[in-house]
């Protein structure tokens, strides 16, 4: 089982800081020319590299006051990396899994055991992670929740349709019980769409970003990420590195 680890640069604010991920392919649109499809019950969303840096800045950076440039982190539903590589830019060390093999070259398991009949392992990471950032399956974000919980020492991040706040189960298996300590709201709306992302996309969908940080506890704080994001932490190469080969189809928006 091949394994991708990847060890980043300390800062990453501005456009022209941005340092060039280890792990990223030589011939990189040749990797996304001949991607390969999931199972369209993997639920591969990807998120757009100006998000996730707005995450580390905004949230875990100026808010909860974190060195990132210390920091281990895990993704265990990377896809084609696009919120791997972006953390890459922050963290110390990352490493990547999924349960599909987008053809990236990340290890290849299953982060919860609903998908272990797709892989026969479950995904383990070679250390242990400070943090487990990811934008995991909607159908299975609770059981990703109660499993990284348990993996990170430090804590969990996953970004997810603003509903995802409501539900009787959730509230009764994870916000009674482990109720997350932050809340970082979005104000510019996050385009995902199924299989690709889009760089000009749009999105009628309201995304926000959850986080458990295990220092704190009590309250559940609520903080809005500031507008102008997409537009001041797009890095020049990101539409080369993470946008669709010239000629892709396009996908559905997220629901």
């Amino acid at each position: 089982m091949k394994a991708v680890a990847i060890k980043a640069s300390k800062k990453a604010l501005g456009k022209d800081k941005a340092k060039k991920p280890k792990a990223m392919p030589k011939n990189h649109r040749a990797v996304m020319a001949s991607r390969r499809e999931p199972p369209d019950s993997l639920e591969f969303f990807p998120t757009g590299p100006w998000a996730t840096r707005a995450f580390c800045v905004h949230v875990l950076m100026n808010h909860c006051g974190i060195d990132l440039s210390t920091k281990k982190y895990w993704e265990p539903a990377a896809g084609e990396g696009h919120m791997h590589e972006v953390l890459g830019e922050f963290f110390a060390e990352g490493y990547a899994s999924d349960v599909f093999d987008y053809g990236r070259g990340y290890a290849q398991g299953a982060f919860v055991v609903e998908k272990t009949g797709l892989v026969d392992d479950l995904a383990r990471c070679p250390f242990r992670p400070h943090w487990i950032v990811t934008n995991p399956p909607f159908s299975l974000a609770e059981q990703f929740v109660i499993r990284a919980l348990q993996e990170a020492t430090e804590g969990v991040a996953i970004v997810m349709p603003m509903r995802w706040l409501e539900g009787i189960g959730r509230y009764e298996n994870i916000f009674s019980v482990i109720p997350p300590t932050l809340i970082a709201i979005s104000v510019e709306r996050i385009p995902m769409h199924k299989g690709v992302w889009l760089p000009d996309g749009d999105t009628a969908t309201s995304y926000i970003w959850f986080v458990w940080e295990k220092r704190r506890g009590g309250r559940t704080d609520t903080i809005w990420i500031p507008p102008g994001q997409r537009n001041s932490l797009e890095h020049p190469d990101d539409r080369r590195r993470f946008g669709p080969p010239v000629g892709a189809d396009m996908f559905q928006e997220a629901p």
